[in-house]
């Protein structure tokens, strides 16, 4: 039973399975496209609200450190998915790496999670879009009735026709190609970085230096029911993760973690790169620098321009600007807001249909799903089925509560890949690899431990949701996904490997 569940998939056998014809995804990408991707969907609401609400509940002008702390903890990651993504080119990401390093069973349980993540990242954005966009038209003296808009605190049953219809025009790019979507993200992301640049140097010219002063507060009293005082921190270490100092710094790099997420959907696109042993470290590893320094240029900013006692924790960027008397920056900002928030929840939506392909050509879901166009050599049918749950869901469900699923799901991720490393390192020291994560196993067992630490920090109930997820996702897979397992066919003999494969 155990060697079934832990039998690996050969990293061999794997690239073998997409070059069959039916299953073969197109070829198009570049170490631009990848970093522009990177960029386009790590870039969200995160530089532009969370930066206020730690700066306020944990770190004060030190806010900045908290960005690099987390940076650094996606850093190891991103290490070790440099080296996956350059030497198993598969689409599924860390799901992929986990079949070829740990076996059936993790690879499965990543595979179920990462279809989480990432389809409540993209309803969850989408939703946040739907709200800046209802915030510019209501600027502009037109409000959207209250059945088709959001529905947080809305008195009546509604459908958030924005969010559900910006999630199938996504779809329908996707479905058309990748190259498409390359071109029209590169677009986006220009447009939202040049807002960013723009608020780093407008707000430079209006910072003060006694606004740095302190720059790591000592402490703070704990408010009651701050969305940061977290159940199962308390418990295990005694001590209240919104208190200050060094420690508050290290709290406050588990929230703004979330600003980071999303850099390993990068490698789900490592089947439709054009050279991934060469553009997908340079991808990963790019656009990962690029988004914390910008992160961190602004949290300096804004902690100058305005005492951090005093930012808004809804909007930040956009109050102190107006604090400092220039109120037409508010709307420039959450243009760019609105406007970045449409690559992240395409690139989130692009990670999941990648996954799913992926464990659907495995056989671990249904096989049905894992052709591609004749046409486009897109995933058409995942893309299209998850693309219409995820636009239904983002109008109906208020997402605010399951928001920090993603938060885990991710650093779970984190966790896998990183293990996979160290085994496969072990167990293939002979395999090819293009890029190698340096100090293996040390900074591997950093990454675990920079995402345990991290993970330890959400809220209890997050954990709850996370394990029913989780065991949903066991379930299905002793029901369906172990007996259809392509690889099982191939070791019982019903079903021949791949031309160039070979059996693990």
């Amino acid at each position: 039973m155990s060697s079934t569940l832990f039998r690996t998939k050969k990293v061999e056998q794997s690239i073998s399975d997409t070059e069959e014809p039916e299953h073969a995804l197109k070829k198009s990408l570049s170490a631009l496209d990848l970093t522009v991707f990177g960029v386009g969907v790590i870039i969200g609401t995160g530089i532009f609200v969370l930066t206020g609400t730690v700066a306020k509940d944990n770190a004060g002008p030190a806010t900045a450190l908290a960005f690099v702390a987390a940076g650094v903890a996606c850093a190891l990651a991103a290490l070790c998915y440099a080296e996956f993504a350059s030497t198993v080119p598969v689409a599924g990401s860390a799901y992929t790496f986990s079949y070829a390093s740990i076996g059936e069973l993790p690879a499965w349980i990543i595979g179920w999670d990462l279809v989480l993540e990432f389809a409540l990242g993209t309803a969850v954005v989408a939703v946040g879009w739907s709200g800046y966009i209802q915030s510019l038209l209501e600027n502009a003296g037109w409000t959207m009735p209250a059945a088709l808009g959001s529905r947080e605190g809305a008195d009546v049953f509604g459908f958030d026709i924005l969010a559900a219809a910006l999630v199938l025009v996504l779809t329908a790019i996707l479905v058309i190609g990748m190259k498409l979507s390359a071109r029209i993200t590169s677009v986006v992301v220009a447009i939202k970085v040049t807002v960013v640049l723009v608020v780093i140097v407008a707000g430079a010219f209006l910072i003060e230096g006694k606004n740095y002063d302190p720059f790591i507060p000592k402490e703070k009293p704990v408010e009651a029911g701050s969305s940061l005082d977290s159940p199962l921190i308390q418990l295990m270490f005694g001590w209240a993760p919104s208190n200050f100092g060094v420690m508050g710094i290290f709290t406050a790099a588990s929230v703004v973690f979330f600003a980071f997420i999303g850099f390993d959907v990068v490698a789900t696109a490592a089947e439709e790169t054009k050279n991934p042993q060469r553009d997908m470290p340079r991808g990963i590893l790019g656009s990962l620098v690029i988004c914390t320094t910008l992160y961190v240029l602004v949290s300096i900013v804004v902690t100058g321009m305005q005492n951090y006692t005093k930012l808004d924790v809804d909007a930040p960027l956009a109050e102190a600007f107006k604090a400092t008397g220039h109120p037409w920056f508010a709307g420039f900002i959450s243009f760019g807001a609105a406007v970045g928030l449409t690559t992240v929840c395409m690139i989130l939506l692009l990670g999941q249909t990648r996954v799913f392909f992926a464990m659907s050509r495995d056989g671990l879901l249904p096989r049905f799903f894992s052709h591609v166009h004749p046409r486009f050599k897109t995933p058409h049918r995942p893309t299209i089925l998850l693309g219409v749950i995820i636009a239904v869901v983002a109008g109906f469900t208020p997402l605010t509560e399951l928001a920090a699923l993603v938060n885990i799901g991710t650093l779970f991720a984190f966790v896998v890949v990183a293990i996979g490393v160290i085994i496969l390192r072990r167990t293939r020291p002979d395999l090819p690899r293009a890029f190698r994560t340096p100090w293996v196993p040390v900074l591997p067992i950093l990454s675990v431990c920079a995402s345990l630490w991290l993970m330890i920090n959400l809220p209890a109930e997050t954990w709850v949701r996370f394990a029913i997820w989780m065991a949903v996702g066991f379930l299905v897979y002793f029901l369906y996904g172990r007996t259809h397992s392509r690889l099982a066919r191939r070791e019982a003999g019903e079903e021949q490997p791949s031309v160039g494969g070979g059996t693990p």
